[in-house]
C-alpha cells in the first residue's frame, strides 16, 4: 500500500511528465484540472503568456445552488459544464486536457465529458 507521502510524489511526477507535452497556445489554451477531497478545480490557460482565461469550481454559487456536495461526480461534470460555457464566450473553441496527474476516471473524466458537452473540443 502507498504511503500518503509516496502517492503525492507519484503524482507530482506523473503531472510534471505530462506537462512536458501538454501546453496551453493563445489559439488551443489548456484545460487544467485539479481536485481536493471535497472540490474539484478547472481552468483554462494560455502558457505563453502565463494568463488564466476563465475558470470554475465546485465553490461557485451555481454549482453551490445546484449541488449540495462539491467532491462528487455530479458536481465534476457541472464545472466542466460551466469551464466549457465560460470559455465559449471567450471564443474558446478547441483546448488540450491537463489532468494534473489523477488518473482519467471518475471526477476528472467528469469534468472532461460536461466540457465537452458544451461544446469544448478536445
Amino acid at each position: 500500500m502507498f504511503k500518503r507521502k509516496d502517492r503525492k510524489l507519484a503524482r507530482a511526477r506523473r503531472h510534471l511528465r505530462i506537462r512536458k507535452k501538454v501546453s496551453g497556445t493563445s489559439e488551443v489554451p489548456r484545460l487544467s484540472v485539479a481536485r481536493t477531497l471535497r472540490h474539484i478545480y478547472a481552468q483554462v490557460i494560455n502558457d505563453e503568456t502565463g494568463t488564466t482565461l476563465a475558470f470554475a469550481s465546485s465553490l461557485d454559487p451555481e454549482v453551490r445552488a445546484q449541488v449540495k456536495n462539491g467532491g462528487n461526480v455530479e458536481a465534476a461534470r457541472l464545472v466542466g459544464k460551466i469551464i466549457g460555457q465560460r470559455a465559449q464566450a471567450k471564443g474558446i473553441k478547441r483546448v488540450v486536457f491537463d489532468r494534473g496527474g489523477n488518473l482519467f476516471h471518475g471526477r476528472v473524466a467528469a469534468v472532461a465529458e460536461g466540457a465537452r458537452e458544451s461544446g469544448l473540443e478536445f
